[in-house]
């Protein structure tokens, strides 16, 4: 027995349960949440459950009710991703509003592995194809439009509207900051293409919303590589700052590649970096620490510095919230720097 049991349950099939820290797992259940992404409570009552023993295991956090009627083991809701979870909602709501849907707007993308911001994870959004009305329930909206089978594709065994038609009903539906970090993920991940959101824009330039939606595609740019360089962009943008382009290389003087910025005033002779800790988990050699990752990015900054002769600016998470300091701060090092 591994570490301290105060007390020990019986469930159906004589499976056991630690309350104290320990993951149920009962390998039925768990074969149709790899399958389907949650369990339904009628697959567990067929399987000898009760809605007390339902109920039970939701209050030790065993399990987790995603809605009603849908659950899922507890150890995986905590561990996942805000878009995670919003991926575990799309398909309890599949699984319970069957073949007459479809998921559109954010809920498409997110199922395309589209990076979020500002956006409204909690609730499901739907098409209806069963020509059934458009309204908004706790977790679901369900909204009306014409689709064909061309508007239509297959991603992780669920029905979803196409991502390039998803990004641009999307845009309609969100601010400009937050559609711009859609559209720049979109793109960057090779999920939509340039040139079928320029289609989709003409094709729903009578949509409501659409003029927000136009902006955004005139200002994505699928170089930015995470939300917070999209957000770093926006503010420049936004405050009337000089645009920066993005992922600049910079060479020494035998024609290697040394390093390779998140945005370069040119002009200005400015750099700029987004340091976030998502960041440095992706720079991260096996044995390596963050703190080693974040060495050798200081390293690399250096470098650039004695190479080239430009400033460097750093932004960090936490800096992006308030627009007018961080651009404040940029048009300091603009100045600066030229």
């Amino acid at each position: 027995m591994v570490g301290p049991v105060h007390r020990l349950l019986y469930l159906p099939g004589n499976l056991r349960c630690f309350p104290q820290g320990f993951v149920f797992v009962d390998p039925r259940l768990q074969a149709i949440v790899e399958a389907q992404g949650v369990f339904l409570r009628w697959e567990a009552l067929d399987l000898g459950y009760d809605d007390r023993t339902l109920a039970m295991l939701v209050r030790q956090r065993m399990i987790h009710r995603v809605r009603r009627g849908a659950y899922t083991f507890g150890n995986i809701w905590r561990s996942a991703s805000p878009e995670g979870r919003h991926r575990i909602r799309c398909r309890a709501v599949m699984r319970s509003l069957g073949e007459g849907v479809a998921l559109s707007h954010v809920s498409s993308l997110v199922m395309h592995d589209v990076a979020t911001w500002g956006v409204d994870l909690s609730r499901v959004h739907v098409t209806r194809l069963d020509d059934g009305a458009g309204r908004i329930e706790p977790d679901v909206v369900h909204h009306r439009g014409r689709t064909t089978a061309s508007d239509l594709e297959v991603v992780g065994g669920l029905v979803v509207v196409r991502a390039d038609r998803a990004l641009m009903e999307a845009l309609t539906t969100t601010g400009v900051e937050p559609g711009l970090v859609l559209a720049d993920s979109a793109q960057h991940r090779n999920v939509v293409r340039p040139e079928q959101v320029e289609r989709m824009r003409h094709e729903m330039q009578r949509w409501p919303g659409i003029r927000s939606a136009q902006l955004v595609v005139r200002l994505t740019d699928g170089r930015a590589e995470s939300p917070g360089e999209t957000r770093v962009r926006y503010v420049c943008w936004e405050q009337g700052l000089p645009k920066p382009d993005l992922q600049v290389k910079i060479w020494d003087s035998y024609g290697q590649l040394v390093a390779i910025t998140d945005f370069g005033w040119e002009a200005q002779k400015l750099y700029g970096e987004f340091d976030g800790m998502q960041k440095y988990g992706r720079l991260l050699k096996p044995g390596q620490t963050s703190g080693d990752a974040i060495t050798k990015e200081k390293e690399r900054e250096d470098l650039v510095r004695e190479l080239t002769g430009y400033g460097m600016i750093r932004y960090i998470w936490s800096q992006l919230d308030d627009h007018r300091q961080l651009a404040f701060r940029t048009q300091r090092m603009l100045r600066r720097a030229a």
